[in-house]
């Protein structure tokens, strides 16, 4: 009889390898894509790109790409050594040894996830370094000093802690005390969970690593409002971001649910851009709420979630699912905790092959919102507006085709303001 935890090492590693192969395939696409095109601004964007443009954008997304590479190797490498290399077994043994098990079921479980985020979160230290100090420096995005850095390392493990033990002590809590069909309570807590945060991050969470201000422009506030009556749209606030001492991106977004509401700018954008193409980039988002696009992901989340939640407690309780990955389950003890890192790590590897289907369909979404905005605005306006951002955030106006079907949110440049009437297709 063919042996279940094999199975899994060999579709697990099949998997990795296959995923692995594809990402590298896919970068050195965009690379060799990108390059090809450097020293040319595409016919369309002729009149409105500079060479030196272009080429800054060209030069950011490779290197950027390149230093993927790195990541993701380290990626594979690490993942491997939490699994089928024994690590997570290790840290599971250990913890298992120390009398932890003393202080009640859940100190231990508890234990072992907070000792693979800290792990994991050093792992991956040097990398977030490196690309915010050397790459996003190089290029004259980074406006954080080391301190700032720091702080917000520090308040976003702070506030990691104090939001998320207490949601993640109360589904390790469900596992072990509601019988078969915990994984349907624990997705209960986990939506509920969700929903309190979309509350709580406009006004508890997202002011303790950024000013939100009041919009002051006098002009501008009865603009923006004007556009939202317009288009039957209300929120709490106006509000501009002090995103500039972080980066010298720009940006503009709703954020909240319900009444909780508002609207953000970065400091960035208002300055990059005209009131007009201000309105355009704000449809856009409104456009968004028109198609109910946030409600649509919403579901789309309970749905996946739910899905995630069941496949969990049918796995939970097959012997093969640790010893397949790896790891030796607890045989007197709690494998809640060991389960769910398991499962939170393998599934990434094996959903990464459905991912172009998440990206086409946002980019049909911003297709849409543009479709709103062009009707609410001038289009002109929001073809100058997406021209600036892209030149301003140095995005390529030469991205691979295939790179853009797998990892795109967005379309691209070229076949965005050709939509917008304002350019034509990427260049083969």
């Amino acid at each position: 009889m063919t042996d279940p935890s094999l199975i899994l090492t060999l579709l697990f590693s099949a998997a990795l390898v296959l995923g692995l192969l594809t990402k590298f395939y896919l970068a050195s696409r965009q690379i060799r894509h990108v390059a090809r095109h450097r020293d040319a601004v595409p016919p369309a964007f002729a009149s409105t790109i500079s060479l030196d443009s272009h080429q800054k954008a060209a030069d950011y997304t490779i290197t950027k790409a390149r230093f993927g590479l790195l990541e993701l190797a380290w990626g594979a490498a690490v993942l491997l050594g939490w699994t089928l290399l024994g690590g997570m077994d290790v840290l599971n043994q250990a913890l298992a040894g120390s009398g932890l098990a003393d202080y009640g079921s859940l100190v231990p479980q508890l234990t072992l996830l907070a000792t693979f985020g800290l792990v994991s979160g050093l792992l991956d230290l040097p990398f977030t370094l490196y690309s915010t100090f050397r790459i996003e420096e190089r290029f004259g995005f980074n406006k954080m000093s080391f301190k700032l850095w720091l702080g917000d390392l520090l308040k976003s493990t702070l506030v990691g802690v104090l939001i998320g033990l207490p949601i993640v002590a109360l589904i390790l809590w469900l596992m072990g005390s509601t019988g078969n069909w915990w994984w349907l309570w624990a997705w209960g807590a986990w939506m509920v969970f969700n929903l309190l945060i979309l509350v709580l991050y406009p006004t508890v969470i997202a002011p303790l690593f950024n000013k939100f201000q009041p919009l002051e422009d006098e002009t501008l506030k009865a603009r923006v409002t004007a556009l939202m009556q317009r288009c039957g749209f209300a929120a709490k606030g106006l509000f501009v971001m002090d995103g500039s001492k972080r980066s010298a991106h720009a940006n503009a977004y709703f954020t909240g649910f319900g009444a909780s509401k508002r609207v953000v700018f970065y400091d960035t954008l208002l300055k990059q851009l005209n009131p007009a193409e201000v309105d355009a980039v704000l449809a856009h988002e409104l456009g968004h709420f028109k198609h109910k696009h946030i409600i649509k992901r919403i579901v789309s989340m309970f749905a996946m979630s739910l899905a995630g939640f069941a496949l969990l407690g049918w796995l939970s309780t097959q012997i093969w699912f640790y010893t397949g990955l790896g790891v030796r389950p607890n045989m007197s003890g709690g494998n809640d905790a060991l389960a769910l890192l398991l499962f939170l790590l393998v599934v990434p590897v094996f959903s990464f092959f459905i991912s172009p289907i998440f990206a086409l369909f946002s980019r049909k979404h911003e297709f849409e919102a543009d479709a709103y905005a062009i009707a609410q605005t001038d289009g002109k306006d929001l073809q100058s507006a997406l021209l600036k951002l892209y030149q301003d955030n140095a995005s390529t106006l030469t991205p691979d085709p295939l790179f853009v079907k797998f990892y795109y949110s967005h379309p691209p440049a070229s076949e965005r303001l050709a939509r917008l009437g304002g350019g034509s297709g990427a260049p083969a």
